[in-house]
């Protein structure tokens, strides 16, 4: 211990600064404050499970597809297959540690309890990116949907000016920027209302897939998946990157913790059956899709699923108008639940000290963290208005993939640390699945661009900026004076 007055030696220095990077949070003390959360415990299993699939399945099918289907071609389903047991992998350990730590901070409080406060500053940072740019691209989907229902009933659509950003021969995307603004209204009123919201808007969105299957099969050739891997597996790869954001879902059902009635009992469950839900339905509708219109056609489509209608099976435009509709129902549930995930981890990372206070307060009569959702809701208004889709799309497969890995590797630590916690959900065959769940994420992760892992490392080299000059001095286990050995 250094004395008053003596300047450390370096080793020492070196010794202080490694323990304060190192320090954990106990899984007792996440536990503990979990269950004295000032936020509202209003959510079963059929809510919390309505909340993944309300948060996945949308912008990766509705929108990515048409951009992801030119990486692969017909592989594109394999595509799917690959990024869903990418995700599964995930999915499990997921659902451990969520009815083991049930709290708001999802893999950030994983990594906070086991790999050291460094690595769950960078998780969470993970998160903000994952969370913050996917309702943004999600917005920017929805804004492209909206175009195309104008279009297709009153035969006008919002000019580029007004509809796109400036990379894409715009100037503001407005729409983008819109549905944003209003699920932070929606998130305003509480954790209640934002989920009854969300189960009606889930029930259009499968209503509108299930509808364009049934169409889009009377259309089916079965010549469209000659052949099947036309870009290799090179390319089945780089299009299960793409789409790998599309399975965030159950990373923000976890999130939901705090305002579970029996997170428990509830999370493990609603985490897998989201996942199993949403893949079925991805893999069906891009089988739908390519049987009905030849891969080479879906370059530079937008509104991919309505233009496979418009494009292969005729009838007019009724078809094609019921989809827009449902696609449109479908971003605004992924933007509402996927906005609402973006705001548990920022109050979680908040009430632990690493962000400031502001983002923890929750007002008294709705239990909402209010400040947090203006200022987070206000951010990805602007990045939606700004930033176009393609960018954001791999920027958030990115986040996600580096957030997986590290829950694969809390499970993996917690079952070797604390064997006997108590745990409602145990991953099969551990570590062996959880160590598969790394190495899948890190081949998704090497299959996308170099100007993705720029814009990443990029992004990591601000956050460990914030975190060395507020985070590590903010922490609330550096004011409590923790040892990180007696922290875990």
């Amino acid at each position: 211990m250094e004395t008053v007055g003596t300047r450390p030696r370096p080793g020492q220095r070196a010794a202080g600064t490694a323990s304060r990077l190192t320090r954990r949070q106990s899984v007792d003390t996440l536990v503990g404050e979990a269950g004295a959360s000032p936020l509202t415990r209003t959510m079963g299993l059929t809510q919390l499970t309505l909340l993944s699939v309300g948060a996945t399945l949308g912008t990766g099918i509705f929108v990515v597809l048409g951009q992801a289907v030119p990486e692969a071609g017909p592989a594109i389903v394999v595509s799917f297959v690959l990024a869903g047991v990418t995700a599964l992998f995930s999915a499990l350990s997921y659902a451990e540690l969520a009815g083991m730590i049930p709290g708001s901070g999802s893999s950030y409080s994983y990594a906070y309890a086991t790999l050291g406060e460094l690595v769950a500053w960078v998780c969470g940072w993970c998160l903000i990116l994952e969370y913050g740019v996917s309702v943004a691209a999600v917005a920017v989907g929805w804004g492209q949907y909206v175009n195309e229902l104008l279009h297709l009933t009153f035969g006008v659509t919002l000019p580029d000016s007004l509809s796109a950003p400036p990379g894409a021969g715009g100037t503001l995307n407005i729409p983008a920027a819109l549905i944003v603004v209003l699920a932070m209204a929606v998130l305003l009123r509480g954790a209640r209302e934002s989920a009854v919201a969300n189960v009606i808007m889930v029930g259009v969105k499968i209503a509108a897939l299930i509808l364009f299957c049934a169409v889009a099969f009377t259309a089916f050739h079965a010549g469209n998946f000659q052949p099947l891997f036309p870009l290799g597996a090179a390319g089945m790869s780089a299009g299960a990157a793409s789409l790998f954001f599309s399975y965030i879902g159950f990373d923000a059902a976890s999130t939901a913790g705090e305002e579970a009635r029996n997170p428990q009992r509830d999370l493990p469950r609603a985490i897998i059956l989201s996942l199993v839900l949403v893949t079925a339905l991805y893999v069906l509708v891009a089988v739908a899709a390519l049987g009905a219109m030849p891969w080479k056609e879906f370059a530079g489509t937008e509104a991919t699923l309505s233009e496979v209608l418009v494009r292969s099976v005729g009838g007019g435009n009724l078809w094609p108008i019921l989809l827009s509709v449902g696609a449109v129902v479908a971003t605004t549930s992924v933007v509402l639940t996927v906005q609402y995930g973006q705001i548990r981890i920022l109050f979680a990372m908040s009430r632990d000290g690493l962000v400031p206070p502001l983002f923890a307060k929750v007002h008294p009569r709705t239990g909402v963290p209010r400040a947090n959702t203006v200022i987070v809701s206000s951010f990805i208004a602007v990045l939606a208005a700004l930033v176009p889709l393609g960018s954001l799309a791999d920027a958030t497969s990115i986040g996600t993939l580096f957030a997986f890995m590290l829950v694969n590797l809390a499970v993996v630590i917690l079952r070797r640390r604390s064997p006997d916690a108590p745990r409602s959900f145990r991953v099969p065959f551990s570590p062996v699945v959880p160590v598969l769940g790394v190495g899948f994420c890190g081949y998704m992760l090497f299959s996308l661009g170099t100007d993705t892992w720029i814009a990443f490392g990029t992004w990591m080299a601000v956050g460990l900026v914030i975190y060395g000059c507020y985070g590590i001095r903010h922490s609330r286990l550096a004011h409590a004076g923790a040892d990180p050995q007696e922290a875990a």
